[in-house]
């Protein structure tokens, strides 16, 4: 199956704590929302009320289909901590067939 048979996202989003992170990472793909979520640390430097911050956040990165996004983006807005969380959803133009064929089923239920 390549990317252009069906639609792949990854949905990316962050958390000030490992433990919130890697919380939300299990519930998500637990609903079948994402096949696999990968949880690992960053450093952010960003605006926010008008300085900029510099901050250690914890990066999840959600691999689903495009239907799911939007499903996704919510389920994620609706138990995160942060006032306006990040949820970005890139694109997946290929990818190998087994492993996009696996993402498909896992989040086909």
């Amino acid at each position: 199956m390549t990317a252009s048979e069906q639609r792949f996202v990854v949905v990316t989003t962050t958390h000030g704590s490992e433990e919130q992170a890697r919380a939300l990472a299990s519930a998500v793909v637990r609903e079948r929302l994402a096949a696999c979520a990968q949880v690992y640390p960053v450093r952010s430097v960003y605006w926010w009320e008008g300085e900029v911050q510099d901050a250690e956040e914890w990066r999840i990165d959600l691999k689903t289909r495009v239907e799911l996004a939007d499903r996704l983006g919510a389920f994620v807005a609706e138990r995160h901590s942060y006032e306006t969380p990040e949820v970005i959803a890139v694109p997946v133009v290929a990818g190998s067939p087994g492993y996009l064929g696996w993402l498909a089923a896992e989040t086909a239920r």
